[in-house]
């Protein structure tokens, strides 16, 4: 036990410095971390508090002493889990959690003068992962300091139980049953309510009839106060966020053409890095050195049959072949109207399969130059290569390129960077979501290729999330703008990450009417008393999935098979509580 108190103590002035991600083993049979700062806490939903110990049951790796395990007390260190997920934390059971809060009431205590504590700390509070083999079903236990300035007056006790998953309402606890359960435990006359509700929003949208299912996820997180009954609905005045974690590449996505565009970079990118490229499959049907060699003849005929002269100063601006543009993001992404030479052979290199056919399409495109049969017209301020090569062409001599190793690769990396960018700016800017100078970190030429491949990867992302709220969620300007500055707050700060949940407030009316008829994915009501250290808080949720990671089952978020109460189809629920109780020392 002595070993234990300095242990628990060492772990924790280590903490102090930095945060133990990392379970460390505390006995033979657990496990001990310290959660703390921007970490997500695994029991948030049922405790607000920063700093915690995590304990759990020990995984032992291959080299663990088989002899040593064996010699572990079964009857008190066992534990018989429900069906978890294998790389997942391991609960201890019940009785063992409750021997191990136990120890940590004891050297909390500052009655407890046997065990010769020389300083009291006050140690971050304590929850267990049990297994739920006692009646109750307990999956947590929790112990929490009470303090008065820097004396330790007592112990808030923790215990959540879990019950499922089943679609019998009848199993729903009353509210008025549960805030009178409240009042009787905590001797108060007076409670207040809080509710808590998460809608899933992606899976009731729909483009063109079709439900939409991927690995994204749009929800809602509801919060009001004074609830009336279990499973309301939340009212209009309550607060709401949207949180968005969106993947792109989605093939119903309207800008899924775009995004095969930025794998085809993506593509040249890596082989820029590597030296072996994989050509992904060819965005049109036609080989790229035909449409390339079409692209070149057609602009051969122009000159011959407008530059009289020579001197043109009128520019013809010469569309991409829209057949490669998906016809129905015209409304969202609309296509430009500007593009260059350069950005127009993206457009038919894009199609691109092989080193030996990329080659033959610069020599064609180089040849042309060479012997002035074309005088194409280029934005200003382009730095490729091939550019560089096109303003020497004005002047009628241009240097010689060695079409060989990674240089056409990077060429073409070039042109299709500079028309890509110019496309996401074009669609932020022209929905009047950013301005020019906001976009500028990710349109920098500043940084080498590899990171400007990345930047525009981020603007994707960020285009994917505001084309689908505007699809799916029907969002107008007034909250497109909002979200647009978080995620380019965001991305302008970290890496790319398509599992980031982007989250903006908003009012409950601007998605009602996509989950007023929907079953919650989580809800929940709080019933406290009391405010402070005294605050006494009963917390009873259902949820579709666990509400701990340490317990799965193979029917979450699911619909029941069999008819309930008259409805056939009826959501699974886990059923939790999770109550507190306090001990006083003085």
């Amino acid at each position: 036990m002595y070993l234990n108190v300095s242990f628990s103590l060492r772990i924790y002035e280590e903490g102090r410095e930095s945060i133990l991600e990392r379970p460390y083993l505390f006995e033979t049979d657990v496990e001990i971390c310290l959660i703390g700062g921007s970490c997500k806490s695994p029991i948030e939903r049922f405790w607000n508090g920063s700093s915690v110990y995590i304990l759990q049951k020990a995984r032992h790796n291959e080299e663990s002493d088989p002899m040593e395990e064996s010699k572990m007390d079964d009857a008190v260190y066992g534990s018989e889990l429900l069906p978890k997920e294998s790389s997942g934390p391991v609960a201890l059971s019940v009785s063992r959690a409750k021997q191990l809060i136990s120890l940590y009431t004891m050297v909390q205590n500052p009655n407890m003068t046997h065990l010769k504590i020389s300083e009291l700390v006050v140690l971050p509070p304590l929850w267990i992962r049990c297994d739920g083999s006692d009646p109750e079903h307990t999956c947590w236990l929790g112990a929490e300091p009470l303090k008065a300035g820097n004396k330790i007056t007592g112990i808030n006790f923790y215990m959540v139980t879990c019950d499922g998953p089943t679609a019998d309402k009848t199993h729903f606890a009353n509210l008025e049953e549960l805030k009178m359960a409240h009042k009787k435990k905590h001797h108060s006359s007076i409670v207040m309510t809080k509710g808590f509700a998460q809608y899933e929003l992606i899976r009731a949208a729909a483009i063109e009839d079709t439900i939409v299912e991927s690995e994204s996820n749009i929800s809602v997180d509801i919060t009001w106060n004074t609830v009336d009954k279990v499973l309301e609905t939340p009212p209009l005045i309550s607060a709401a966020t949207l949180n968005i974690a969106l993947e792109s590449g989605d093939p119903r996505s309207p800008v899924y053409q775009l995004y095969r565009e930025l794998q085809f970079l993506l593509a040249l990118a890596e082989g820029l890095k590597t030296g072996v490229t994989e050509w992904p499959e060819p965005l049109e049907s036609e080989s790229a050195v035909e449409l390339v060699r079409e692209f070149l003849t057609d602009l051969k005929r122009k000159l011959d049959g407008y530059c009289i002269s020579g001197n043109n100063n009128e520019t013809e601006k010469i569309k991409c072949d829209t057949a490669a543009v998906d016809s129905s993001i015209k409304s969202i992404f609309s296509e430009r109207g500007d593009l260059d030479f350069a950005e127009q052979l993206w457009c038919k290199m894009r199609s691109v399969s092989s080193y030996q056919e990329l080659i033959e399409c610069f020599t064609l495109i180089i040849k042309s130059l060479e012997h002035g049969e074309i005088q194409p017209w280029i934005h200003q301020g382009s730095s490729s290569l091939l550019s560089k090569l096109i303003q020497q062409s004005y002047h009628g001599k241009i240097e010689v390129i060695s079409l060989s190793g990674i240089t056409p690769i990077q060429m073409l990396l070039e042109i299709g960077l500079d028309k890509m960018k110019k496309d996401y700016v074009s669609f932020f800017i022209g929905q009047e979501l950013a301005t020019l100078t906001y976009l500028d970190y990710f349109i920098s030429t500043s940084v080498d290729l590899q990171e400007q491949v990345h930047r525009v990867q981020k603007l994707h992302h960020m285009l994917e999330i505001m084309v689908s709220c505007t699809v799916l969620l029907q969002f107008k300007h007034e909250n497109l703008f909002p979200l647009t500055q978080i995620c380019m707050k965001y991305y302008k700060e970290n890496p790319l990450n398509e599992k980031h949940v982007f989250q903006l407030p908003i009012r409950p009316a601007l998605v009602k009417k996509f989950y007023q008829n929907d079953h919650p994915e989580i809800w929940k009501v709080d019933i406290s008393s009391a405010h402070g250290q005294k605050e006494a808080k009963t917390t009873w949720q259902v949820s579709t999935n666990p509400p701990v990671e340490h317990m799965t089952s193979n029917n979450t978020g699911l619909f029941s098979d069999s008819t309930v109460n008259g409805s056939s189809e009826e959501r699974m629920y886990f059923i939790t509580m999770a109550q507190c109780s306090q001990v006083h020392f003085t």
